[in-house]
């Protein structure tokens, strides 16, 4: 290039409007590590598909829970996501195009999911849209994105059972986190026996079902209940007295959103403490801890891949962005985290294919890696799932987590595991 200016050093009041998006161009270019020359391709040569892109913007969707009971878990992968499109843009956008963000409500409620995602394909033509946190709304919007050839960052541990080309699943699947955390129980703890509790729907069977066959198959151990409770459920009362009657080693939890609060609080009622018993949960992270309370979660374990103490630099300077941002009381939990991941990782591939159209995009994805990650260093697997690491950690009065086991290594996804379907 003839041009060998420092666009950090050039006051934007000197320069006209074209030779600025010039050099916005050129700065994204630098910083994703692609030569200045690969930004100079015309819009109808990045979007031959008829997305929402212009010379100056691409649009993109978001689509989560703002509204009921599943607000509480939803609202901090609305934040992240938020955050990492404000960095890009900062940055200069993606492919020298600032993103700019449709927000739609899911409102927990999973046909209003299906009808926002098509609005957001169809109507908006939205280049990728980032949602959902239940695998009943990412099943609800399945079809949407597969049919309309549309493009979805999942951030939520789930179920696996799932692989599709229109998704890539930025939170753990089965094997990386409840095959990891039953074994945690059975070498660190001595569980034996387990009892099985979820909100009543498919992530949390479908994980039951996965972790029961871990337990009797694989474990030689044995369950001795199994209950399931409506989605924002409140009443736990019976619950507490079969706990107490079959005294299990481990309560292996997949309660979800609003119910966790009240779960919590019957447990500790009852006099169910993590003094006294062993429980694992799925699905309480720190964005949960801000209903339940830390007080009443206090020596009970989580199995996430990220929370909010990790100590790298990485993690340290996503906290602070976060906080300047949201407040200094603003908490981060595992999907907030693995929502951050899915702009970043969806920039990193778009300018690997050097285009938006999904199909390039998504042909670009494997192998992408993100080295800077809060969580520290995830990579895209051919699968459309990212190699990460397992953790468990212990909850603190203060409603913060303390790691108390990390994987050695990255555990490669695997959401077809033989033997568990």
């Amino acid at each position: 290039m003839k041009h060998q200016h420092d666009p950090s050093a050039i006051r934007p009041g000197d320069l006209d409007a074209g030779r600025r998006r010039m050099l916005q161009a050129l700065g994204a270019a630098s910083v994703a590590g692609l030569p200045a020359w690969s930004f100079g391709q015309t819009t109808a040569q990045v979007n031959t598909t008829k997305l929402a892109v212009t010379d100056t913007e691409v649009i993109v969707g978001q689509l989560h829970s703002a509204t009921g009971t599943m607000a509480i878990s939803e609202t901090g992968s609305i934040q992240a996501e938020q955050l990492a499109i404000d960095q890009i843009n900062a940055m200069g956008g993606v492919l020298g195009r600032k993103i700019k963000v449709i927000k739609e409500d899911g409102a927990s409620d999973w046909p209003t999911f299906a009808e926002k995602s098509k609005k957001l394909l169809i109507n908006d033509r939205c280049a990728a849209v980032f949602g959902c946190w239940t695998s009943a709304s990412r099943k609800a919007v399945l079809p949407v994105f597969e049919k309309e050839n549309g493009l979805l960052y999942y951030p939520t541990f789930y179920e696996g059972l799932e692989q599709s080309k229109n998704v890539i699943y930025t939170g753990q699947e089965a094997t990386q986190q409840i095959l990891y955390s039953l074994d945690w129980a059975k070498a660190e703890k001595k569980a034996k026996t387990f009892f099985l509790i979820g909100s009543d729907y498919i992530w949390p069977r479908t994980s039951m079902k996965i972790a029961r066959k871990h337990i009797e198959n694989f474990q030689k151990g044995k369950v001795v209940g199994e209950e399931y409770y409506p989605l924002g459920s409140t009443n736990f009362g019976s619950l507490m007295n079969k706990i107490k009657l079959q005294k299990p080693d481990c309560l292996f939890v997949a309660v979800v959103g609003g119910s966790n609060v009240a779960f919590y609080k019957a447990l500790k009622a009852a006099g169910i403490t993590g003094d006294k018993q062993l429980l694992v949960t799925l699905s309480v992270t720190e964005d949960e801890m801000t209903g339940v309370g830390g007080e009443n979660f206090t020596g009970f374990y989580s199995s996430m891949k990220y929370f909010q103490t990790l100590d790298n630099e990485n993690n340290k300077k996503f906290v602070a962005a976060f906080k300047a941002k949201y407040g200094p009381n603003a908490v981060i939990g595992d999907v907030t985290q693995a929502g951050y991941l899915g702009p970043w990782l969806w920039k990193a591939a778009v300018e690997k294919a050097k285009s938006f159209d999904v199909d390039k995009v998504v042909a670009a994805s494997p192998g992408i890696e993100l080295k800077t990650a809060p969580e520290g260093y995830v990579k895209v697997d051919a699968n459309h799932h990212l190699w990460s690491k397992s953790r468990i950690a212990m909850g603190q009065p203060d409603g913060t987590f303390k790691v108390v086991s990390e994987s050695p290594e990255l555990i490669k996804p695997d959401p077809f595991p033989k033997g568990y379907q």
